[in-house]
């Protein structure tokens, strides 16, 4: 997958320091993650459902994920 052309947004709460995440949406269902410090480096894709359950198990709410 290219993510050329992709919208990428940085959440609200970042600093001038550029050292946080960016998502953009490719497409229906889909999250596309990457480095800001690196905006032409690669991307990580996660399924909505994944990203939703990593975000509530490194907030510390309930999530699906089960440890391996």
């Amino acid at each position: 997958m290219t993510t050329a052309g992709l919208t990428w947004r940085r959440s609200s709460h970042s600093t001038a320091a550029n050292n946080c995440v960016e998502t953009a949406v490719p497409g229906p269902g889909r999250l596309a993650v990457r480095d800001s410090k690196d905006p032409h480096g690669p991307a990580l894709l996660f399924t909505a459902e994944a990203w939703t359950d990593f975000v509530r198990a490194v907030s510390g709410g309930p999530s699906d994920l089960r440890p391996v």
